[in-house]
């Protein structure tokens, strides 16, 4: 597989052209960035651990039926994906309360919510990726109903596995953000990445935060916590 020219940089990752279409390459980034990129830094060994987080867990839910975009992860900090048609929306789902949905709703963190609350922002750096609901979708046109209904219905088995994984290792899945892109012909599949930049986990046992909150709410080294969520996962394999 040979990579081609640059075609997107994000906060995390660049995204390349390789010699076959409908495959990308993925390089993640050791940049840890917070409030919409207000906070930005440099932090070594953090691409090499987001790498390999996000593609034992896309091979965990591969085996659990859920397709996504992840083809192989090629090096410590690069994989191959499809290509596929990504969604301007980031789909959260809340198991539990705390950051901004506890500030928003006045519910004391650590609260375990009687259900996933699921929410949709607009991803668009611009507007501070503001949340939306099912109607703002299709004013802007960014999906159909029968889209929303499949995304949701992902979304919810996507938690649904994601709860039992983080289970096994001793990890408690507060929150986390999810991507979806649409192949060619037409079928949603899961995108983009999953780990500690994007979920919210806690020890079941301490409550200690294993993820980017580390570094948000300036609570002490990021790395050390990445790798203990990686060398959890690596232990069911």
């Amino acid at each position: 597989m040979e990579k081609k020219e640059l075609l997107y940089e994000g906060k995390a990752k660049k995204l390349f052209k390789t010699n076959e279409e409908e495959k990308l390459w993925v390089t993640y980034l050791n940049q840890a960035t917070a409030l919409n990129g207000v906070k930005k830094d440099t932090i070594a060994g953090k691409g090499q651990l987001n790498n390999q987080i996000t593609s034992l867990i896309f091979s965990y839910l591969k085996q659990a039926g859920i397709n996504s975009h992840f083809i192989q992860q090629i090096s410590e900090t690069d994989q191959l994906i499809e290509a596929v048609k990504m969604f301007p929306l980031e789909v959260v789902i809340r198991n539990v309360a705390a950051g901004s949905f506890s500030k928003r709703l006045g519910i004391s963190e650590g609260t375990a919510l009687d259900f996933p609350i699921l929410e949709f922002y607009f991803k668009e750096d611009k507007l501070d990726d503001p949340m939306i609901n099912e109607d703002h979708i299709a004013y802007l046109k960014i999906a159909t109903k029968s889209e929303v209904q499949q995304i949701k219905e992902l979304a919810h088995r996507i938690n649904l596995a994601l709860i039992q994984l983080f289970k096994d290792i001793g990890i408690r899945l507060v929150d986390f953000k999810l991507e979806f892109g649409k192949r060619q012909d037409g079928t949603i599949i899961l995108a983009d990445e999953i780990s500690p930049d994007t979920c919210r986990l806690w020890d079941l046992a301490t409550n200690e935060h294993l993820d980017k909150d580390i570094y948000r709410l300036d609570l002490g080294d990021l790395v050390p916590v990445y790798e203990e969520v990686l060398t959890r996962l690596k232990k069911l394999n």
